[in-house]
């Protein structure tokens, strides 16, 4: 159990605070119950953060239940990603609090079916021959089934006639018998299971009926003995529908209790399962794990790591309000963890060829580099130098505007930890491109040297071309190009025309590929280690890489790119 100090501050925690003190629950048991159709993201990222952080923080245990009753839906693919997404975020930090790995709510499937034939019995439930259609018609108007006064033993018969497969998909329903007059909708007869002849992921064709979400989710958070079940502010209407369920079936004490929170909304991106299913079928992403998506593997493929996204849930926080949260804070806490954390590399991402025309032919000597200023124990490596260098395209330019300080014809230029140099001549092809830069070095510049202290305006960062890896580097960029691409309207796109698909807003340069030339040490680069490009980005390798060929992925700018553009 944490202490108050290290315990984040909100309603939910202070209920559970007053609930173990005053001897309510002996043990606090949450549960994070997903449903197995779709890749996590990182909505449901706050919410493992927030369940798990509560049971570490009080003494407790986190279930992870698949919350698989749709069978149409659901993948044995996705229960596999949904594992590896929750034990990659809590792995080393609250993986002592796992309750469940994982129960699923179809091992439930006997008991909710007894529970519900309690329920008929009691005369809390009827079978109901409506349409789906005819439902939800009656359920907006009030109106109440012809059918609600069924007979219990009717009602009986025919739902076992349901279970046993008799009738066909939508011919019948069980509802509960609530008041149909309710100013809540949810408790207006709803409805508890429906007919579906559809193969389960797990149970196969022994069901042809299915529970509904609350009949399922209430049930299984008693069966497992969760104290407090967490939701978001949507599912705030179904509390009251939670509690009937218990009382109509005379749940003792102690029993669960619904909680509901802000659900995490982020711009430049959707959350909706739906819409990121759209993405990927449509191919306008490389998958669920695209480095775009805000899936949690998308996220973890672009070298997030899983202390900046609970760093990020807690600074967010937990309220009863809806709010929309800037993409630039998830990037800020990204980039404010991998200033102090990435390792220091060297990378030209669009290389031009400069020769030193001064320096001896066949010469190479070895620099020293830091590896990390911000950690003092990162100490230094070595990169070598040479006659013939890479540098960035955009570090030359050959009719330099106001204030560019990089390298340009007759000026002078410091290469990170090396020489200055002064461009004394442009090499073009015939089509009038620069392919090379020929300059001359102060080679008594060098740290150490009688000039070294000479100053000038511009740094610039440098590949010994004999001695550089080519890799393949992907520049991620925001996949929407406003802020909320999920709204009717697209608000803030600058749109007067007709509301338009979520999908036109998709960034075409949402993903740039580079050819790059990088200093050898990289050759040893681990996946599980993040890197600052000097003066580019935070990178990581991506799964793509091969023994033949890196693969790396931009997890973050150095700067907000945005900005300066809202």
């Amino acid at each position: 159990m944490t202490t108050e100090k290290e315990r984040p501050s909100d309603f939910i925690r202070d209920i559970i605070a007053e609930d173990l003190r005053t001897g309510k629950y002996k043990q606090i048991v949450t549960r994070f119950p997903p449903e197995p159709n779709g890749y996590l993201h990182i909505g449901h990222a706050k919410s493992i953060c927030l369940n798990f952080g509560i049971a570490r923080e009080f003494g407790g245990i986190c279930n992870i239940r698949m919350d698989d009753t749709n069978p149409t839906k659901e993948e044995a693919e996705y229960v596999r990603s949904i594992m590896a997404d929750v034990h990659w975020l809590i792995d080393d930090w609250a993986d002592k609090q796992l309750g469940g790995a994982p129960f699923y709510a179809s091992d439930y499937f006997p008991r909710f079916y007894e529970y519900a034939v309690e329920l008929i019995r009691k005369g809390r439930a009827y079978v109901d021959d409506m349409t789906r259609e005819e439902t939800d018609a009656y359920r907006r108007l009030g109106k109440a089934s012809s059918f609600r006064e069924r007979p219990v033993d009717e009602s009986l018969d025919l739902f076992a006639r349901m279970k046993s497969g008799e009738f066909p998909d939508g011919a019948r329903t069980l509802r509960a018998k609530i008041d149909v007059n309710a100013a809540n909708v949810w408790l207006r007869d709803p409805v508890l299971y429906r007919i579906r002849h559809a193969t389960h992921h797990r149970t196969g064709d022994k069901w042809c009926i299915y529970p509904m979400y609350d009949w399922a989710h209430t049930l299984s958070d008693y069966i497992e003995g969760i104290t407090h079940s967490i939701c978001t502010l949507e599912f705030e209407v179904h509390g009251p529908l939670y509690d009937w369920i218990l009382d109509a079936l005379e749940i003792p004490e102690p029993r669960p209790h619904q909680y509901e929170f802000a659900r995490f909304n982020l711009t430049y991106t959707v959350m909706s399962k739906r819409k990121l299913i759209q993405l990927v079928n449509e191919k306008l992403v490389n998958g669920w794990d695209d480095p775009r998506m805000l899936t949690i593997s998308g996220l973890r493929r672009r070298g997030v790591t899983p202390t900046a996204l609970r760093s990020l849930a807690y600074n967010v926080g937990i309220t009863k309000y809806p709010s929309m949260t800037d993409m630039a804070l998830l990037e800020h806490t990204v980039r404010d963890e991998l200033n102090r954390t990435a390792t220091r590399r060297l990378v030209v991402l669009r290389p031009i060829k400069v020769v030193l025309t001064n320096y001896p032919e066949g010469k190479g000597e070895e620099l020293d580099a830091i590896n990390n200023p911000e950690d003092p124990n990162a100490g230094t490596r070595k990169i070598p130098f040479g006659r013939e260098l890479h540098i960035e395209r955009d570090d030359f330019m050959e009719t330099p505007r106001p204030k560019y300080f990089r390298l340009r014809p007759g000026g002078e230029v410091r290469l990170k930890y090396a020489y200055i140099i002064k461009c004394e001549e442009v090499v073009k092809d015939d089509a009038g491109n620069v392919t090379e830069l020929r300059c001359s070095v102060d080679l008594d510049s060098k740290s150490g040297g009688p000039t070294a202290g000479r100053k000038v305006k511009g740094t610039i960062h440098w590949v010994s071309a004999a001695h550089a890896i080519d890799a393949e580097v992907r520049l991620y960029d925001r996949l929407f190009t406003v802020p909320e691409p999920d709204s009717v309207s697209a608000e803030g796109s600058g749109e007067t025309r007709s509301p338009r698909d979520f999908k036109s807003f998709v960034n075409s340069n949402s993903l740039e590929v580079a050819n790059a030339k990088c200093e050898p040490a990289l050759a040893n680069a681990r996946p599980e280690e993040r890197y600052q490009f000097e003066r580019l980005g935070y990178f990581t390798l991506d799964p793509d890489s091969t023994g033949e060929k890196q693969v790396w992925n931009r997890t973050v700018t150095l700067r907000d790119t945005w900005a300066k553009l809202k």
